[in-house]
């Protein structure tokens, strides 16, 4: 199935581990759950202009949850996602990477 970059790199995972390796080259996405390492590194390639050098992909599998309210318990996990962890080439960077 053919997806465009936008519907493949659905938006980039703000977190301290994923700022701290942005500064090393390493750019971490939540993708499309059926996306490529392909697709992935053609649409990063895309969407921001750089040269991809690696692209690694796992699936984060669902966890379960509890929460309460009025003295019920409502048993639920989480949604599971992927997520792709792209290395650029060197001296390649991400602009958007850089103002957070």
């Amino acid at each position: 199935m053919s997806r465009s970059a936008h519907e493949t790199v659905i938006r980039p995972v703000i977190s301290e581990k994923s700022i701290l390796q942005s500064q090393a080259g390493k750019y971490t996405f939540a993708v499309h759950p059926e996306a490529s390492k392909i697709e992935i590194a053609a649409a990063v390639a895309a969407l921001f202009t750089v040269k991809v050098a690696e692209v690694n992909v796992l699936t984060t599998k669902a966890k379960a949850t509890r929460g309460t309210l009025a003295r019920s318990i409502y048993p639920g996990k989480t949604t599971p996602w992927r997520k792709a962890v792209v290395t650029l080439a060197p001296g390649e960077k991400i602009q958007f990477f850089e103002g957070v």
